[in-house]
């Protein structure tokens, strides 16, 4: 017997009703936790606890939810929870709408402080600063590699990688119309010109191309001349009212960015090992032969795979290199421990920018 709509509505009903007493008694026992925090002097915001909550909820999960969706609503509650306990203060590149924002709640869930900035360096002098606890950069995109100046200033920053967030990036026109007729001018962040400089080539080949500070501030520029068009999220459309005059323009279908979450080794210390993790670390040596092998040499030796290796110059004016090096492992690790302490003897320069768990 097929059941009726109304009584089903009158079910949803009383389980929301249900499940709202159930997270508000929850939010009462956090509440409780941060008053003990607060005693302690320990981190209000542990990555590495929200992310044994959700596989230990995931593991008794037994649908007809997916997993993925479990560990979204999860993320949420645990972040208005802590919100509760004490709001979480996140710096990245604004203003709302952007990627990096986008990563920022995807890491910690939208019950955060939203700490926008005009660039990726005032996101590490907030957060340095402690105007923000945590700051959220791209350091890596799989079409253009690597953000040099998100290196660049991990290099010389007191701020550690404590998390990461690897973001599909979908690339949208937008502008007040939503037709390709009339374009003079497109506005985006330099990266995302070039992810999509194909289809802008194609499509667009005649319009005039200009750089933004970010992709959102690229879409605000969008709303003041119907001329104009920006590239940027489908939350930026959302939020600034704007016609998707074209939906996925990047020229790599699956184009994702790399964030790092950064923060001062006072707010989060490096987290314990997960089983799953990265280090990520800037070394330069000596220019002699054979130097770049050498620095490689002890990693084969004690079996610990390199997953990134990209050079940077060290702008003295003789030819030197900054080496940024992820590694597969925790220093906590016996191998990786060992590889570490023989790399360093051979380094000029030798700095752990951060240990933090990965995804799969």
């Amino acid at each position: 017997m097929t059941a009726n709509l109304g009584d089903l509505r009158v079910q949803i009903d009383a389980l929301d009703k249900q499940l709202l007493t159930l997270l508000n008694q929850r939010a009462l026992v956090a509440e409780q936790v941060g008053e003990v925090k607060k005693h302690e002097g320990t981190p209000f915001f542990r990555p590495d606890r929200v992310a044994q909550v959700i596989e230990k909820i995931q593991q008794t999960n037994q649908g007809p939810l997916k997993n993925e969706h479990v560990a979204a609503v999860w993320r949420e509650i645990m972040s208005a929870c802590l919100a509760l306990e004490s709001p979480v203060r996140v710096a990245y590149l604004g203003p709302s709408g952007t990627f990096s924002e986008e990563a920022a709640v995807q890491f910690f869930g939208s019950s955060i402080e939203h700490v926008p900035c005009t660039s990726f360096d005032e996101v590490f002098r907030t957060a340095t600063a402690g105007t923000a606890e945590f700051g959220v950069v791209p350091v890596e995109n799989s079409t253009e590699g690597v953000v040099s100046r998100s290196l660049d200033l991990l290099l010389h920053s007191p701020l550690h990688i404590v998390g990461e967030v690897s973001l599909m990036v979908r690339h949208n026109l937008l502008r007040l119309s939503d037709s390709l007729e009339g374009i003079e001018v497109v506005f985006a962040h330099p990266q995302a010109l070039a992810q999509c400089q194909g289809w802008l080539t194609t499509h667009l080949p005649h319009v005039e191309r200009r750089a933004a500070s970010s992709n959102a501030e690229g879409a605000r520029l969008a709303t003041t001349h119907p001329a104009w068009a920006g590239i940027a999220s489908a939350r930026a459309a959302s939020q600034l009212s704007l016609h998707t005059a074209a939906h996925a323009i990047q020229d790599d279908a699956f184009n994702r960015t790399r964030f790092a979450v950064v923060c001062l080794p006072q707010t989060l210390p490096a987290p314990p090992a997960s089983g799953k993790d990265c280090t990520s670390l800037v070394v330069s040596v000596r220019n002699r032969p054979g130097a770049v092998h050498d620095i490689l040499a002890p990693l084969k030796t004690h079996g610990v795979s390199m997953t990134r290796f990209e050079s940077r110059p060290a702008r003295s004016g003789q030819w030197e290199y900054y080496f940024y090096i992820d590694l597969k492992g925790h220093p906590s690790q016996h191998h990786v421990k060992a590889a570490l302490a023989d790399l360093q003897q051979l380094c000029a320069f030798y700095k752990v920018l951060g240990t933090y768990p990965v995804n799969d």
